[in-house]
């Protein structure tokens, strides 16, 4: 069974809920690996240093940015953690909007929430005040060292966690050439575009995904079966038979309080207050929000990060 991303809070108004971050897609693709012809054997690919070509152990690699061509500012492991958020074991509910409002484009990589133990209320609470009223949930959550924007959707029995993709990371369609205007401009008939209505009204069906299959996939797999048949060679797949660790208990709250809280306040879940914060408050002004508090994981729980987006 999957490991969880992290295990932390799902936090909208003053409420909580203690939550995994689990995988929501399978990687189905066929690994290769480059051999060399004339004896069969792994090739290894090493990193080696640009001007001497000698190979450089892990140790002294440090990651830099380039500003410009050829010059380059290093960055300490200590410098990229000052530049995350607070709030690294939550998935922080800023606001409600309606699921139609967002573009597939934003959309871009899909995890499913799963409740802790004792928080199917509070999970269920969401779910359901969701499905009913036709929002979605537009959240910021911490994985690794990267911020993301996220939407907090119903599927069916569960809450799903979708990446977003933030608009600066989209191309602006008008950096393209492409065809505007009416279709009478392009020479288009009414009668070709009832006929392409027909047509699409003729090949319409409901959405079933089991009905696809990676095709391609498929054939390359029967061909590497037989491959391995000619060739008397039979290896059986190892599967991961790792237990998914155990979920945080969590205390019984009492929903309508913090419900009638939130709606009175208008305010998210209180975080620890850092100095900034605590300057600004003696100065009077108030920030529109603030972050929630981070859940606490269990000492023996090991987090697993997922590969860089």
């Amino acid at each position: 069974m999957a490991r969880p991303i992290w295990t932390g809070t799902l936090s909208f108004g003053l409420l909580n809920v203690p939550v995994s971050v689990m995988p929501a897609e399978r990687r189905v693709d066929l690994h290769f690996r480059m051999l060399d012809s004339r004896s069969n054997t792994p090739i290894r690919y090493e990193r080696v240093n640009a001007d001497t070509g000698e190979e450089v152990p892990w140790k002294d690699i440090v990651k830099a940015y380039e500003y410009k061509k050829g010059s380059y500012v290093v960055l300490r492991p200590e410098d990229i953690k000052s530049a995350s958020p607070e709030g690294r074991e939550a998935v922080e509910v800023e606001a409600f909007v309606d699921a139609a409002s967002i573009g597939p484009e934003y959309y871009e990589k899909p995890y499913v929430l799963v409740p802790g133990k004792k928080a199917e209320k509070g999970y269920v609470l969401l779910r359901e005040t969701l499905r009913r009223t036709g929002k979605i949930g537009i959240a910021r959550v911490v994985i690794r060292t990267r911020e993301y924007l996220s939407a907090v959707i119903p599927k069916e029995d569960s809450l799903m966690l979708v990446l977003l993709r933030y608009p600066q990371e989209l191309v602006d369609v008008d950096d393209y050439a492409l065809p505007t205007g009416k279709t009478a401009s392009y020479r288009i008939t009414p009668k070709e575009m009832q006929m392409a209505e027909q047509l699409v009204d003729s090949m319409s069906d409901q959405w079933k995904p089991g009905d696809y299959r990676d095709e391609f996939r498929n054939r390359l797999h029967k061909v590497i079966e037989k491959r391995m048949k000619s060739k008397g060679v039979v290896t059986p797949l190892v599967e991961d038979e790792s237990e998914t660790p155990e979920n945080a208990s969590t205390n019984v709250v009492d929903f309508m309080a913090l419900l009638q809280k939130s709606l009175a306040s208008k305010k998210r879940t209180p975080a620890k207050k850092t100095a900034t914060r605590a300057k600004t408050k003696a100065t009077g002004s108030t920030s529109k929000r603030a972050p929630a508090k981070a859940a606490k994981k269990a000492p023996a729980r090991k987090r697993t990060s997922r590969r860089s987006a």
